[in-house]
């Protein structure tokens, strides 16, 4: 007995005609009459009282009718979740950030375009250490990673690459420097560096200035960065994304003289990932980058 049965047994009940139920089928009435047959056969109980073609519901019918449409319904309702599983409008995806997505507002925007277009997507976003971000999505651990590049290579993956900005330092309000409308480079050599995760602003600001950075801790997150700037740790070179967005007790932020490098927010995705989720989200991402640029 499998699932075509209870479907006949349903459209004979429901119809109370054997010709009316085949009819609606599409299927000849000599061929739902054996398939009844069948049923009645392997359950060893008659389901149909006949009068010609005609047919009403036993005892034993009255009883199975219940369950056979809850059998249907959760089959027919397996069927509609795969197809749109297969067409990526139901399932999960596993997001990892680097924090100064949030900052910018990058992250909240495209989250939120997604989950408007695909509610029933869950989509599971946790930040981490950027520097483990692009091996996590190439070796499957997660499905998408937003980073903050330049970063180096990674075989396997690719990266949507968003709006390019520059960098601030960020001092304490007291630093002799917080005066200055905008900070000379040459003039940064004695004091120690907090490092954020993303390195190439402090290194290109060293060589700008003709100096050697001391590097102090790298806590991690930008907030972690701006918590030891506030207690007077040393500077850090941060993205100019955060000012206004990100502010913390005596932390001051200024442009860097001459400083040029910039930096960008990009979405890192497996290149040859098959999970059509996956696929709607990163086509929908290139749409976004288009859009906005």
């Amino acid at each position: 007995m499998d699932i075509r049965h209870f479907r006949y047994f349903l459209a004979v009940a429901d119809s109370a005609h054997f010709t009316q139920a085949a009819a609606r089928l599409g299927i000849a009435v000599p061929t739902l009459s054996r398939q009844i047959k069948e049923m009645e056969e392997e359950l060893g109980v008659r389901l149909f009282d006949r009068v010609q073609r005609r047919a009403s519901l036993t005892d034993a019918g009255h009883v199975l009718i219940a369950e056979a449409r809850e059998v249907v319904s959760r089959f027919e309702a397996a069927q509609r979740q795969a197809r749109r599983a297969g067409r990526g409008e139901y399932g999960r995806l596993e997001i990892g950030y680097v924090a100064s997505a949030v900052y910018r507002g990058l992250l909240q925007r495209q989250i939120e375009t997604f989950n408007q277009m695909h509610p029933d997507v869950q989509l599971n976003v946790r930040e981490m250490p950027m520097a483990h971000l692009p091996q996590q999505v190439a070796e499957g651990r997660i499905d998408l990673a937003y980073v903050r590049g330049p970063i180096g290579s990674s075989e396997g993956v690719e990266i949507i690459r968003f709006d390019d900005e520059g960098f601030v330092l960020a001092l304490h309000v007291q630093n002799p420097l917080a005066a200055a409308s905008n900070v000379d480079p040459r003039r940064l050599a004695a004091e120690t560096f907090i490092l954020p995760e993303q390195l190439i602003g402090t290194l290109s600001l060293a060589e700008l200035g003709g100096f050697n950075p001391r590097l102090g801790p790298q806590p991690g997150s930008l907030l972690a960065v701006l918590a030891l700037v506030s207690l007077r740790q040393g500077v850090a070179v941060v993205p100019e994304s955060i000012v206004g967005r990100l502010t913390l007790p005596q932390v001051v932020y200024r442009p860097i003289k001459g400083l040029r490098v910039q930096s960008w927010l990009g979405l890192v995705y497996r290149r040859f990932d098959k999970a059509v989720t996956v696929g709607r989200y990163v086509e929908l991402m290139r749409h976004f980058r288009c859009s906005s640029s």
